[in-house]
């Protein structure tokens, strides 16, 4: 399934794209989702879903597959699989920056392959999610961008000079330790993210129709462990 997305957001390109490729501050923009751990270029992490009542809970890796700074292009890849269940979802993403009087739009074009409960929506109600999700990561990352350009100019000059000059030491340079080691994850400090958005809502199902689909999810539940005691009696 192929969907298509713009958002703007109000910096350059050029301000933009370290942003894109920052994955553990793109992370926190995304609604429900948390990174956990680093290894290599792979960072593992989960992403939290709302299915009316029903919370959903998928555990995955994302990676940044290429990217190319003239064009202002980068392609990532994303996948996981459900924590209580068979569900998965796997996603290429492919973002292009183009910049026009200090403002940029991003161009999202993802090739998404789902399977469980989100698929039961269709293509239709997927790109309504889709672009609620992508309107509430677009003002997330607009938020983190310029919070960062303002914190950025704010410092002044004397603390980048202090920052960036060693202390002298009398002593000279250690060795460096070329002994090979074993790498593990590299654990994530955990940044406060976006809520979690409910697939339902997104799609554009009334609270009515979602209370109507929790009864009966309900009812065949139960009707589910009827049949299955009587078989047992």
């Amino acid at each position: 399934m192929k969907l298509e997305n713009t958002f703007q957001i109000p910096v350059p390109a050029d301000d933009a794209w370290p942003v894109l490729l920052d994955l553990e501050r793109l992370a926190p923009c995304v609604p429900g989702a948390t990174l956990t751990s680093r290894d290599g270029d792979d960072f593992h992490g989960k992403i939290k879903v709302k299915l009316g009542p029903v919370g959903l809970t998928y555990n995955g890796v994302i990676k940044i597959l290429s990217q190319d700074a003239d064009s202002k292009v980068a392609v990532l890849e994303g996948g996981g699989r459900e924590t209580r269940g068979n569900g998965t979802a796997k996603a290429v993403i492919t973002c292009r920056l183009v910049e026009s009087g200090g403002i940029t739009d991003v161009f999202v074009d993802t090739d998404l392959a789902i399977t469980g409960k989100p698929a039961q929506f269709g293509r239709g109600a997927l790109a309504d999610v889709a672009g609620t999700l992508i309107g509430t990561f677009a003002d997330n990352l607009a938020a983190e961008i310029t919070s960062s350009a303002n914190g950025a100019a704010a410092a002044s000059p004397a603390e980048t000079t202090n920052a960036a000059t060693p202390a002298a030491t009398g002593s000279a340079p250690a060795e460096p330790d070329t002994a090979p080691r074993a790498t593990a994850p590299t654990p994530i400090a955990a940044r406060a993210g976006a809520e979690p958005i409910d697939l339902m809502a997104a799609a554009g199902l009334s609270a009515n129709r979602q209370l109507v689909l929790a009864l009966g999810a309900a009812v065949l539940v139960i009707l589910f462990l009827l049949t299955r005691n009587r078989r047992t009696e």
